[in-house]
């Protein structure tokens, strides 16, 4: 890492920076981009954000590419994707938490704490194709609303289900629980985006956030190889001290923070320290057999996640790269 002080945090405004340098590895173009973190505040962000971020968020990016439809199309898997994932939602249903456990979804377990109904009004900011809205559609949810600026177009769904091409700054209404699925890391303003958040979430409303989080063992195992950073599309990685930093302008608090990280951690950052590429023929991802990995490799990578996950999210350690956060109003 090298110092700087040509630049000041975009969370905090130290200038006490140090830069490294990280390849953009999701599509394997290998362009490398520099990086700032914060010894203040503790985030890494992206030094110089491209005017025009739409070339890295081609038609092929991952919540972009598939529609929810292809997923509910078998009869079979329709039914037990509900079961699935009305088990992850509620806490309900012995056959549902047996599905989780071969089947699990960390973004649809990740409300099981926000206690939502049928009558919640929920928002998801930077949903993609509305892949989660979708399942919660299918389970009965009625009040759901999707956006994302870096759709082609709006979609409706033959269930009923809206998603809309728009900035969180041009929501209206009012929000009992809103979502934020890995899309705080993409923003140039989070801080502003809180700001709206705030104002159009209900009295006793949540506002759900996961990200990756500094610091994490990860980070000090891979460094600039650590899957996470995802170079230019991460913006910014945050710690718990710089979310904190971004809500002082608001009327939000940290209410509930954990770690809900997946072996994607381990065998990504793997994977890149190899020059292996997300979406390269031999990826885990795209052909497991054709991977570098065993299947007893897996297994200690799933291991390890268990037990990282396990670890307190408010206590500063290293412990897992991914955080869930609930933010509700102060009072």
């Amino acid at each position: 890492m090298n110092k700087t002080n040509e630049k000041v945090c975009r969370i905090c405004g130290s200038s006490d920076l140090t830069t490294f340098n990280v390849r953009e590895m999701m599509f394997g173009t290998k362009v490398e981009f520099l990086y700032a973190e914060c010894k203040t505040c503790g985030c890494f962000q992206l030094c110089d954000i491209p005017k025009d971020m739409s070339p890295y968020y081609p038609n092929s990016y991952y919540s972009l590419l598939a529609s929810p439809d292809d997923n509910y199309k078998n009869p079979l898997e329709k039914i037990t994707r509900k079961i699935r994932d009305k088990y992850a939602v509620s806490s309900k249903g012995l056959l549902g938490k047996l599905l989780y456990k071969f089947y699990p979804n960390e973004t649809i377990m990740s409300l099981a704490q926000a206690k939502i109904k049928s009558t919640t009004r929920i928002l998801d900011v930077g949903c993609g194709k509305g892949q989660l809205l979708y399942s919660l559609r299918e389970l009965g949810y009625e009040n759901l609303l999707g956006v994302d600026p870096y759709l082609e177009q709006d979609i409706k769904y033959s269930n009923g289900l809206a998603i809309q091409k728009k900035p969180i700054d041009q929501i209206e209404g009012e929000w009992d629980l809103i979502m934020l699925h890995h899309v705080i890391e993409h923003l140039e303003s989070p801080a502003l985006t809180l700001q709206v958040i705030d104002k159009h979430l209900s009295k006793d409303g949540i506002c759900l956030i996961r990200t990756p989080i500094v610091p994490c063992l990860v980070w000090d195992q891979y460094n600039s190889d650590w899957i996470q950073l995802d170079a230019p599309r991460h913006l910014t990685i945050f710690s718990v001290l710089g979310i904190k930093c971004l809500l002082e302008n608001t009327n939000l608090r940290i209410d509930k923070a954990f770690y809900d990280s997946t072996t994607l951690q381990f065998w990504g950052s793997e994977q890149y320290k190899n020059d292996i590429s997300l979406w390269a023929e031999n990826s885990y991802r795209i052909n497991a057999e054709k991977s570098i990995f065993s299947k007893e490799v897996i297994k200690d990578f799933q291991r390890q996640t268990t037990n990282l996950n396990k670890m307190s999210a408010l206590e500063g350690n290293k412990g897992a790269d991914q955080i869930v956060i609930y933010l509700t109003h102060k009072s």
